[in-house]
């Protein structure tokens, strides 16, 4: 059985993904010679460095689980939270070509953060040579990584499939397929969050963080053939009837300033819209089991064939096991933050979101930190909130594997 994985987006919080593998492996009791339980990888934004690794390691039953964890935890806020004023003001591209290191009309992305960690972190720690092979033999079927071509708002989707693997792109406008050998430029535009990472070029195109229009790509491993489907959000869905962040005892009381919409635009491009592809799913699955119990199998074949003349593929039902944090992973940054008084030296823009966020009384603050506390100890705590998160369901996990 081809079983898809898919990770979203959310910048610093793609560490609870990797928590999440973590339980899967531990409850499942994997091990590197077992049967990997995933054949088909689909990601955007931090999702995509996520999938990339763990697809690179798809022949083995455990993912090569640990050496993520380790990526993760060894993240430094020195390191990975650095701004670059003269980048962003484009001082320091000026400078090259007074320098005579690039030509003069060479265009050079412009970001708030000195990205050249984030691009030692993705070239180093994914191995794209088995990555490729294990893609060439069969083993995982397909590797699909979201990104938003600047030019036009379209989202492309890379793709690099097995052999035998047909992915059926979809016939929306507003998305293209590109079918490459995926690499670390290819991730690295996924994960350029606008201003905060620079974009990147492919070819003679710009692109950027795929997560602002497709943060959880699910349809396109359904389109490859997933049979049943593993879906990590990063956005925590409180209780029904919970009140808003900002109705909260200490929220906002007056017009929101940037740094509170900053927050919010964020959530929205990156989180929100996974509410409204799994009840989309959960309505499809509905619908394809009343046409599979009300139609003849000649009637059943009518439809597909509509469909696929349509959409390039007929509707399928799919087994869907979802994770989504249990615990808000804003207030979980803005906690690590008061326990941890002590910022380093990170530039005073930086610092001073960081001790924002960190007060009692911080609401919004704290959802903006959490995508940029690209800290190892923050990371391990969310990897423990990941893991847990598993383990509470672990009779689900097993029944959804083992079926």
């Amino acid at each position: 059985m081809s079983i898809g994985l898919v990770l979203s987006g959310g910048g610093a919080r793609g560490a609870y993904e990797a928590g999440v593998i973590a339980g899967l492996v531990d409850v499942l009791g994997l091990g590197p010679d077992d049967e990997p339980p995933f054949r088909i990888f689909t990601g955007a934004s931090v999702g995509a460095i996520n999938v990339a690794y763990l697809a690179a390691h798809a022949d083995r039953g455990d993912l090569a689980i640990d050496g993520l964890l380790d990526i993760w935890s060894s993240l430094s806020l020195e390191a990975h939270l650095q701004l670059d004023p003269l980048g962003f003001f484009g001082v320091r591209q000026r400078l090259r070509t007074l320098l005579r290191f690039m030509e003069p009309h060479e265009p050079q992305a412009r970001s708030l953060l000195d990205a050249s960690a984030l691009e030692r972190t993705v070239t180093d720690n994914v191995p794209w040579n088995r990555l490729h092979d294990l893609i060439d033999r069969g083993t995982v079927h397909a590797l699909i990584i979201a990104a938003l071509r600047v030019a036009d708002g379209r989202t492309t989707l890379f793709a690099e499939t097995a052999p035998d693997v047909a992915f059926n792109p979809s016939r929306d406008p507003r998305r293209i397929a590109d079918h490459c050998r995926i690499g670390a430029d290819h991730i690295l535009a996924s994960a350029a969050i606008p201003i905060v990472f620079p974009a990147r070029r492919i070819g003679r195109t710009w692109y950027c963080d795929g997560g602002l229009r497709f943060n959880t790509p699910i349809a396109p491993a359904i389109r490859c053939g997933a049979e049943k489907l593993v879906v990590v959000s990063l956005l925590h869905k409180g209780p029904p009837g919970a009140p808003l962040r900002e109705d909260a005892p200490g929220g906002m009381t007056g017009y929101p300033d940037p740094v509170f919409l900053i927050g919010k635009v964020f959530n929205a491009l990156l989180l929100d819209p996974i509410d409204y592809d799994l009840q989309m799913l959960d309505r499809f699955n509905a619908l394809v089991g009343v046409i599979d119990e009300s139609l003849e199998p000649h009637e059943k074949r009518r439809v597909d064939r509509v469909l696929t003349e349509k959409r390039g593929a007929p509707y399928r039902q799919l087994d869907t096991l979802v994770f989504r944090p249990d615990d808000d992973l804003g207030r979980v940054a803005g906690q690590y933050l008061r326990d941890h008084k002590v910022i380093p030296q990170i530039g005073r823009g930086a610092s001073w979101l960081l001790r924002r966020a960190g007060r009692a009384d911080a609401t919004w603050e704290v959802d903006l930190a959490s995508y940029v506390l690209f800290d190892g100890s923050f990371a391990r705590i969310l990897i423990e909130h990941g893991r847990n998160d598993v383990v509470r369901r672990a009779d689900a996990v097993r029944r959804f594997f083992r079926s």
